[in-house]
């Protein structure tokens, strides 16, 4: 017994001490986290007197002025935020993305040089600075091309209504040309008429009697004395008016030459289908103010003139181009034919003969061609000029006519000799080949009269490929 309970009083004891540590443990917890909690309670003071300190200085002050009015109930920071995001939108037309800020900027900054690229092409944007060239600057260059563009058709209509009226006036003329011809064709189809009645007549005449064949004539002669005294009466008559209408006519026609000199027959060739926006030298390549709006389509080419200069009689330019990229209102070309010591400059006029953006030339092609310039004739060069006429949107008629805009004319046909008796013996198709020889003289002869009196511009073959920008590529293999 006594040895148990000796062993019940330690562990009392040791229970005891254990609760007095825990308590002690206890007690020094306390005071450590009161002492922190006073620590905390001191900085959160300081803290409050140092914002109460910044609210009320002069840095405030400061940050008013360049910040703006702070928006209730927005930090400063949240209110210059704000302002950001308006300046972004306000830039780009849209809300800006809902990330950090350099975030926000870079992506402006990606849309304001997207914008950059799509004016490149109308304003010199690659020497500017870009620390100082902004929307603003930008979109005034572009107001100042937008004013010369409309400047420029602004003179382009008046220039096409003076050539209307040149037009007009020449087709009032032709008009004319045509009742006169048409008279003559008329009077001329009445002699036919004439003609073809009297071999009816004189038919019936073969198959009459000798005797009723002697009375008809005898009675015919006397009506056609009769009737040939008659018509030289009227025919002295008409020839008087004649000559006093032709008086009167020489006089109008001095007159009106005194007055107006006549037309220009290669004015319609000397007029500009564009211009030149852009010109890089240096890669050979030129920006011109024609595209798909204006049916330009990759291959055509066009001749390069001086801005300062008329254009020459014989369509020779500055150099040549070919179109290899189009766009709606413009298109680039690369230059065919670079000379350093004529360099293509901004507002040179480009033209093509063949080409036009509004209607189809007529051409009408005569003659003979050598198209490779080695000194034979080609049977088929009217057919392969006809194909790259109507390739660049021409239409090629067979005749000169009033609708013709432009004659291409070659060599004159040689008209073979005749052949003899006994070439024909040997040759069957000798005779037909004279003859068709003479007809391709005549027609030549024909067309080339018509476009005269019609005033339709005349181009020879080189001519021809000048003002259709067209010479250098002639020379290649499939030029046509």
């Amino acid at each position: 017994m006594p040895p148990r309970k000796r062993q019940q009083s330690n562990a009392l004891l040791y229970t005891l001490i254990v609760f007095v540590g825990l308590f002690i443990a206890a007690a020094a917890a306390a005071i450590i986290f009161y002492v922190k909690a006073e620590d905390f309670r001191t900085k959160e003071e300081a803290l409050r007197t140092k914002i109460s300190e910044i609210a009320n200085s002069q840095e405030q002050t400061s940050l008013g002025a360049i910040i703006g009015t702070r928006q209730t109930p927005k930090t400063w920071v949240g209110t210059t935020v704000d302002y950001f995001d308006a300046a972004i939108a306000l830039v780009t037309g849209q809300a800006p993305l809902d990330t950090h800020i350099q975030g926000k900027l870079s992506a402006a900054g990606a849309k304001v040089r997207a914008a950059f690229l799509l004016a490149k092409d109308y304003i010199d944007i690659v020497n500017a600075d870009p620390n100082s060239t902004g929307l603003t600057t930008v979109i005034a260059d572009l107001k100042a091309v937008l004013d010369n563009a409309t400047a420029a058709k602004t003179a382009l209509n008046d220039q096409l209504t003076q050539l209307q009226q040149k037009y007009d006036d020449a087709m009032a003329a032709t008009l004319e040309k045509e009742k006169l011809l048409q008279a003559e064709k008329d009077i001329l189809q009445q002699e036919v008429n004439a003609n073809t009645e009297d071999y009816k007549k004189l038919r019936e005449l073969l198959e009459q009697t000798t005797d009723q064949q002697v009375k008809n004539a005898l009675a015919q002669l006397d009506q056609e004395r009769a009737n040939r005294e008659k018509i030289n009466q009227e025919l002295l008559k008409t020839q008087a008016q004649l000559t006093l209408t032709e008086d009167k006519m020489k006089r109008a026609q001095d007159e009106v030459a005194m007055t107006k000199p006549p037309p220009d027959s290669n004015a319609p060739a000397m007029t500009p289908d564009g211009k030149i926006i852009l010109a890089d030298i240096h890669n050979n390549i030129v920006h011109i103010n024609k595209g798909s709006n204006d049916h330009v389509y990759p291959g055509l080419t066009f001749v390069v003139y001086d801005k300062n200069m008329p254009f020459p009689k014989d369509g020779k330019g500055k150099a040549e181009i070919e179109v290899f990229d189009v766009r709606n209102a413009i298109s680039a070309a690369r230059i065919l034919n670079p000379d350093t010591r004529k360099p293509i400059l901004s507002d040179d006029p480009i033209a093509n003969l063949i080409w036009d953006s509004n209607k189809k030339n007529v051409f009408v092609i005569a003659g003979e061609f050598d198209l490779d310039n080695k000194g034979g004739l080609e049977e088929d060069a009217v057919d392969r000029i006809k194909a790259l006429i109507e390739k660049w949107g021409g239409r090629v008629d067979d005749e000169i006519s009033v609708d013709t805009d432009f004659l291409v004319l070659g060599q004159r046909p040689q008209v073979l000799k005749k052949p003899t008796f006994e070439q024909t013996e040997i040759d069957p198709q000798a005779m037909e080949k004279f003859e068709a020889s003479q007809r391709k003289r005549d027609a030549y002869n024909n067309t080339c009269t018509l476009a005269q009196n019609l005033w339709i511009p005349v181009f020879t073959y080189d001519r021809f490929l000048y003002f259709t920008g067209y010479k250098q590529q002639s020379a290649n293999a499939g030029a046509f």
